[in-house]
């Protein structure tokens, strides 16, 4: 079984994929509208039109990807999570060079928890951020190849 992609719903759409596409890299595979019958049944509303976009990162191994949901139809009420809350508190993203990503993040005034700190154990480089919709990101640059969390 394999992680297929994490589904984030987005208020700004076109602020959601400045942030993932310009500052962290990734690319638009597929955008559309959805509405009618089949996105109203596995989503559970009525008369639902949200436009989603799946982003993949050229640098990935897998085949997970991030998609953005932004739905027309129905209010987004969006809370600012802390990782303690129940359910999805954050997603991972493994990076090539974390230092380089949080200037580059810091300086396009993206919020950070701390600076990349390497973890107890050695194997990683570990940080966490919000994108600019106040979603929780953790970014890890792998150390040691038996270090894979």
């Amino acid at each position: 079984m394999n992680l297929r992609h994490v589904g984030i719903t987005v208020r700004d759409l076109e602020k959601s994929k400045r942030f993932y596409c310009d500052l962290l890299g990734f690319e638009i595979i597929r955008q559309m509208e959805e509405k009618g019958s089949f996105i109203d049944s596995i989503s559970g509303l009525n008369d639902v039109v949200v436009t989603t976009v799946k982003l993949k990162h050229p640098d990935a191994t897998d085949n997970g990807m991030i998609e953005l949901l932004n739905y027309k139809s129905h209010n987004t009420d969006s809370r600012k999570l802390f990782i303690n809350n129940g359910g999805i508190s954050h997603f991972a993203l493994t990076v090539n060079n974390i230092k380089e990503i949080h200037k580059k993040l810091v300086n396009a005034n993206v919020d950070f928890n701390c600076e990349p700190l390497l973890s107890e154990d050695g194997g990683a480089v570990v940080t966490f951020c919000r994108d600019f919709e106040d979603n929780l990101i953790e970014m890890v640059e792998v150390k040691k190849k038996w270090s894979q969390f």
